[in-house]
């Protein structure tokens, strides 16, 4: 598998990559790989645009080094984590609604899922665009949206409950994964 061309064709077609993805063998690591590369996106970015770049404020430039490697860490936590919790829920949940259970296929569901918000994590190299990130979360809502009936075999009738169920649920644990984070590598930063 071509790293790009499943962000590319994840990004620009997912209805019909959702169904290559399919027929892929659930237990590949290759899904971890592309994970782990994409989400160096946003990281590298928060680094060079926190730590070199940063942005006035009142006419005073605000970014630091240390800032620009405690945004960088806490980007790729955030994310790679975020999609192993998000995975988790979405398995819990699948039982519930009568999906399949697979935390293995819940974790492509979600990875891929995360494409557009990582690739969006470029606009993080300019401080002032990092508003724009989420733009490209919510477009991974959308394809985790398509992609929950073929990868989880959900009914019609309970496709929309699970994934508003399964939505809620993630937003819950990510907002706590975001604050541990914060508050750990906020009292790291105020350390030095």
């Amino acid at each position: 598998m071509n790293i790009f061309e499943r962000a590319k064709n994840i990004l620009i077609t997912p209805g019909k990559e959702w169904s290559v993805i399919e027929n892929e063998d659930a237990n590949s690591s290759h899904v971890l790989t592309y994970l782990l590369l994409l989400a160096l996106i946003p990281a590298i970015c928060s680094l060079i645009g926190f730590g070199f770049i940063g942005y006035n404020v009142l006419g005073v430039r605000v970014g630091t080094m240390s800032w620009g490697i405690n945004q960088a860490i806490i980007t790729y936590l955030s994310m790679v984590g975020g999609v192993y919790l998000s995975a988790f829920v979405i398995d819990f949940l699948a039982s519930k609604f009568e999906a399949t259970s697979s935390f293995n296929v819940a974790f492509k569901l979600v990875a891929y899922s995360y494409t557009p918000m990582c690739v969006a994590g470029i606009f993080y190299l300019f401080p002032a665009l990092s508003v724009l990130v989420p733009i490209g979360g919510l477009y991974g809502l959308y394809i985790l949206y398509t992609g929950m009936k073929p990868m989880l075999k959900v009914s019609n009738e309970k496709h929309m409950t699970y994934f508003i169920v399964s939505l809620i649920c993630i937003i819950v644990v990510s907002a706590v994964l975001g604050a541990i984070l914060g508050v750990i590598f906020a009292t790291n930063a105020l350390a030095y």
